[in-house]
């Protein structure tokens, strides 16, 4: 069956196969805007990001990147593949650096990931607080944060660290202005940095 266009929608719009799409949909489909997730086979599409989400991640991979050991990367926007049904794309990634192949690669095998970060936008909200923290937790991923604005459109990152037996986070901390956290490495971001970005 064709893809149908109207005045609405000039583009042609994929039409999902009965048993819903794969991470290799995902990966090889032509066209697909940019930041396309894929969570329980369906195609899940990045609305417009505020200022907030985007000087928030730079923030962040800065800071990691600032201070991660030569065995681990900091990436943004970089597509997990969790299992065969699901490829959502954390904000901020950290993985192995020996999982980092290449310049043209589109993305990491959750085995090779040890934080994934949501900054939360109203959009995502749901995906970023409820449906994407679990499914890190059930795929392994041993660290989770989640950044949302404060009234003050300052950052707070809320830390979790995975219980390898219950396969969910628990929490680790709540932060606002600083940053400083021993695990998965030694880190110590600047929060209130943001208003120098």
């Amino acid at each position: 069956m064709a893809a149908r266009t109207s005045p609405e929608f000039p583009h042609r719009r994929p039409v999902p196969p009965r048993e819903g799409y794969t991470v290799e949909d995902l990966l090889t489909l032509p066209d697909l805007p940019p930041h396309t997730e894929l969570i329980d086979g369906s195609l899940v599409f990045a609305g417009p990001q505020c200022c907030f989400h985007s000087l928030a991640t730079d923030l962040l991979v800065h800071g990691l990147r600032s201070t991660a050991p030569p065995e681990l990367k900091v990436r943004r926007e970089m597509t997990v593949v969790l299992d065969k049904r699901n490829g959502p794309e954390p904000d901020v990634s950290v993985v192995r650096a020996a999982a980092a192949r290449s310049r043209e690669q589109t993305y990491f095998q959750v085995r090779d990931v040890l934080l994934a970060v949501e900054v939360v936008s109203p959009d995502s909200e749901a995906r970023d607080t409820d449906t994407k923290p679990h499914k890190y937790a059930g795929a392994g991923i041993p660290y989770f944060w989640r950044v949302e604005m404060a009234g003050d459109e300052q950052p707070v990152v809320h830390v979790f660290e995975l219980d390898k037996v219950s396969r969910v986070y628990v929490p680790g901390g709540t932060f606002r202005d600083r940053l400083k956290v021993s695990v998965p490495f030694g880190i110590d971001i600047d929060l209130a940095g943001i208003d120098r970005l």
